[in-house]
C-alpha cells in the first residue's frame, strides 16, 4: 500500500501540528502582536518562515533523507554525530522537554499557590504527575496518532478557539502602536522571534517519528513516505498559521487594553481573565499544559528513537524511562537556569539547522555535492557559534570583531551571508573539480 485514507492523514497531519504546538508556541505570536501593534501583520509573515516554513521543510528533509544523521552525512560522518546528538540532546533531555514541564508550573501554577505551601515541593508534585503522563503516553509510539490526533490536538484546538471566540463577544480594543525593533524593522524581528519556537530544530527530530506513523499505517514505498509526509506538513502548516494568527491579533488587541507586559504567557492571562473572569486562568492553565504535554512526548519518543540507533544494550522502552526522569530532574531547577544553560547551544546550531534543510530541499539541483554541504555549514557554523560564545560573555578578540561588522551581524542574522558564500564557494570548486576531472579522462583518452 502506497497511500493513506484521508481519515488517517488528517490525523497523521494533526499529530505533527500537536508535536510542534508546545507552550512556547502559545505565548510568543500574542507577544508579538502586541509589541508590534498595527505592524503585526508584517512581522507576522516573516514569523510564518521560521516559525511554520522551515519546520514543515525539516520534516519533509528528514523523511526524504531517511533520518537526521543520513541527512548530515552529506557534510562527513563526523558532523554526522556531533550535529545529530547536539541537536537531539538540546531540544530533547538538555532544554525541550525540561522546559515544557516546568514553563506552565512557572506561568500558570505558580502565581497561584497558597503562601505557606513551598514552590520546590509543588514543582516537584507538577512535574512528576507531568512526566508520568508523557512517558505512559511515549511508551507506545505507533498509538500516538489515536491518542494525539484523534484526543489531544482536537481538545488543544477546542481551547484556543473558546480564547479567540470569547474576545469576539467581548472585543478587547483595536491594534496599539508599535514598539522597539517592531517599529523600524518588522520583518527581521518577525523573522528572528520564530527562532524563539524552536521548531526548526524539533522538525529534525519529528520528521522519523512521522515517516514511522506513515509507515505503521502500511505504507512501504520511501517516495511515497516523502509524499505523504508534505501533505501532513501542510496541513499542520496551515493549522499553525490560523492558530499564530489568531494569538497574534488577540496579544495584539491586548496591547490596546493592558499595555505592554514582560512575556506571551503574562499578555494570555489579561485576555482570558478578561473574557472569562478567573475560570479564564483556569482555563488557561489547561491550554498550556496540554499544548506542553504534547511536546514533551513527541520529544521523548524521537529522542528515544535515535539513541536507541546508537546502541543495542539499551532498549526504546528504557530510553524513554531515562529521559522522562532525567529531564524530570533538569526541570526541577527552574526554567531560568535550564533556559541560561542551553540557550547558546541552540543559537550555534540553528542556523546550521535551517541550512541544512534548505540545501536538502535543493539536493536535486546541487546533484548531492559533498563540497557545498561542507563550506555551508563550516561558514554558518564558525559565525554562529562566535556568536553564540559572544552572548555568554566569551569574545574572540580580533575574530569577533570582524564577524560583527557582517550585515545583520548585530541582528543575529550575521551567518546568513557566509551561508550563502559557503553554497557558492562549493558549487564552484565542485564544477571546477568536474572540468578537471572530465580534461583528465579526454587526455587519457586521446593517449590511447
Amino acid at each position: 500500500m502506497n497511500t493513506l485514507s484521508k481519515k488517517d492523514l488528517l490525523l497523521i497531519g494533526l499529530m505533527l501540528f500537536s508535536l510542534f504546538f508546545g507552550a512556547g508556541n502559545l505565548i510568543f505570536p500574542p507577544f508579538l502582536g502586541q509589541s508590534a501593534g498595527s505592524n503585526t501583520g508584517v512581522a507576522m509573515l516573516s514569523f510564518f518562515i521560521t516559525s511554520v516554513g522551515f519546520p514543515i521543510l525539516g520534516v519533509v528533509a528528514v523523511a526524504k533523507s531517511g533520518g537526521l544523521t543520513n541527512l548530515a552525512k552529506r557534510v562527513n560522518n563526523s558532523f554526522a554525530v556531533v550535529f545529530t546528538v547536539l541537536v537531539y540532546l538540546s531540544i530533547g533531555p538538555g532544554l525541550g522537554i525540561p522546559r515544557a514541564g516546568s514553563l506552565p508550573f512557572e506561568m500558570v501554577v505558580s502565581p497561584y499557590l497558597p503562601e505557606n505551601m513551598s514552590k520546590t515541593f509543588a514543582l516537584f508534585l507538577f512535574t512528576f504527575v507531568f512526566f508520568s503522563v508523557a512517558y505512559w503516553l511515549s511508551l507506545s509510539p505507533t498509538k500516538l496518532v489515536n491518542r494525539m490526533g484523534k484526543v489531544l490536538t482536537p481538545l488543544l484546538l477546542v481551547l484556543i478557539s473558546v480564547i479567540f471566540l470569547g474576545s469576539l463577544f467581548k472585543p478587547l480594543g483595536s491594534y496599539g502602536a508599535p514598539s522597539g525593533d517592531y517599529l523600524t524593522t518588522p520583518l527581521v524581528k518577525g523573522f528572528l522571534d520564530g527562532y524563539l519556537t524552536m521548531d526548526t530544530i524539533a522538525a529534525l527530530n519529528f520528521g522519523i517519528v512521522i515517516a514511522l506513523a506513515i509507515k505503521s499505517k502500511g505504507v512501504q514505498s520511501e517516495k511515497a513516505v516523502v509524499s505523504l509526509s508534505i501533505k501532513a506538513g501542510l496541513i499542520a502548516g496551515t493549522l499553525l498559521v490560523a492558530i499564530y494568527s489568531l494569538l497574534a491579533h488577540l496579544g495584539a488587541t491586548s496591547g490596546f487594553r493592558f499595555g505592554a507586559t514582560e512575556n506571551g504567557a503574562q499578555t494570555l492571562t489579561n485576555v482570558t481573565t478578561y473574557i472569562f473572569g478567573k475560570p479564564g486562568a483556569l482555563l488557561l492553565a489547561v491550554t498550556f499544559t496540554l499544548a506542553c504535554l504534547t511536546t514533551s512526548v513527541g520529544l521523548i519518543t524521537s529522542c528515544s528513537q535515535y539513541f536507541t540507533t546508537l546502541t543495542n544494550k539499551i532498549s526504546y522502552k528504557s530510553f524513554v524511562r531515562i529521559l522522562a526522569l532525567s529531564s524530570m530532574t533538569l526541570a526541577n531547577l527552574g526554567l531560568t537556569k535550564i533556559l541560561a544553560i542551553s540557550v547558546p547551544v541552540l543559537n550555534a546550531i540553528y542556523p546550521m539547522a535551517i541550512m541544512l534543510i534548505v540545501l536538502a530541499m535543493l539536493d536535486n539541483l546541487l546533484k548531492e555535492s559533498s563540497l557545498v554541504y561542507k563550506f555551508t555549514m563550516l561558514f554558518t557554523g564558525v559565525v554562529s557559534v562566535v556568536d553564540a560564545l559572544g552572548q555568554v560573555g566569551f569574545k574572540l578578540g580580533f575574530v569577533s570583531n570582524l564577524f560583527s561588522k557582517f550585515p545583520l551581524y548585530s541582528q543575529g542574522l550575521g551567518w546568513v551571508l557566509p551561508a550563502l558564500f559557503g553554497i557558492f564557494l562549493g558549487l564552484i570548486t565542485t564544477s571546477v573539480k568536474s572540468s578537471l576531472g572530465n580534461k583528465m579522462v579526454a587526455q587519457g583518452e586521446n593517449l590511447k
